[in-house]
């Protein structure tokens, strides 16, 4: 299977789940008919509407913080850090080692 096919499985099914609970929750103890845009100005979308685009956010949000944490566990989150290891790039590790 393919790698990037792997980590988007991994990535977007957890994050679907918790979106399903998190609209579960949230819409357990909010009204959708009584949500208001800015100014106190009635959204106008129909109930299925608001839970369609609430659901897609939590997604969003959610495979978000789930590929966040792919990324930081697979370590390429450390490359910058490599960059500097040279002292001929980094000029304060070269001040430091002689």
């Amino acid at each position: 299977m393919n790698v990037w096919l792997r980590r988007a499985g991994v990535v977007l099914w957890p994050a679907f789940l918790a979106a399903g609970v998190l609209t579960m929750l949230v819409f357990a103890l909010v009204d959708p008919e009584a949500l208001h845009g800015p100014g106190g100005v009635p959204l106008g979308l129909s109930r299925t509407a608001i839970y369609s685009l609430s659901f897609i956010a939590f997604w969003a949000v959610a495979a978000a913080a789930a590929a966040m944490s792919l990324w930081l566990a697979s370590g390429e989150a450390e490359a910058p850090s490599r960059i500097y290891s040279d002292p001929d790039l980094d000029p304060d590790l070269s001040r430091r080692s002689r």
